[in-house]
């Protein structure tokens, strides 16, 4: 099976997402958004085929979300857009692309709708057992 994982080695829900795909003989195609930010189409894509808008998508924690204010209502889907290609750090991750569908993985249990089902259980970095 394919997969492409939108990724940030520095988040755990990140790192155990790629870990479950790992554990399910999956090696994706990684793609360090941070270093290298998908362009708007990718970006459109992405939360077209995962079923959610800019504001679902959007990462507030550790970001430029308050700074930017884009907490306000009044903002549109298109601002938030044009930010998230301006702060990749906005885009929440991972975003996981296979055969099966797209999903941004948070929690990362959820890329096991998009993947075949595990033939063993996978324990996550905090010890939690899923599969």
């Amino acid at each position: 099976m394919r997969a492409t994982i939108y990724h940030n080695p520095r988040c755990g829900t990140s790192r155990n997402t790629l870990a479950i795909l790992r554990h399910a003989g999956i090696e994706p195609t990684i793609i360090e958004y941070l270093t290298a930010p998908p362009d708007e189409a990718t970006l459109r894509r992405l939360l077209s085929d995962a079923g959610l808008t800019p504001r679902q998508a959007i990462r507030e924690k550790g970001t430029p979300f308050d700074e930017l204010g884009l907490g306000a209502a009044s903002i549109s889907d298109e601002a938030l857009i044009a930010e998230m290609l301006a702060h990749a750090i906005l885009i929440n991750r991972p975003f996981v692309v296979t055969d099966i569908g797209t999903r941004l993985c948070r929690p990362s249990e959820i890329v096991l709708q998009i993947i075949p089902p595990l033939d063993t259980p996978f324990v996550k970095e905090d010890g939690e057992i899923i599969g």
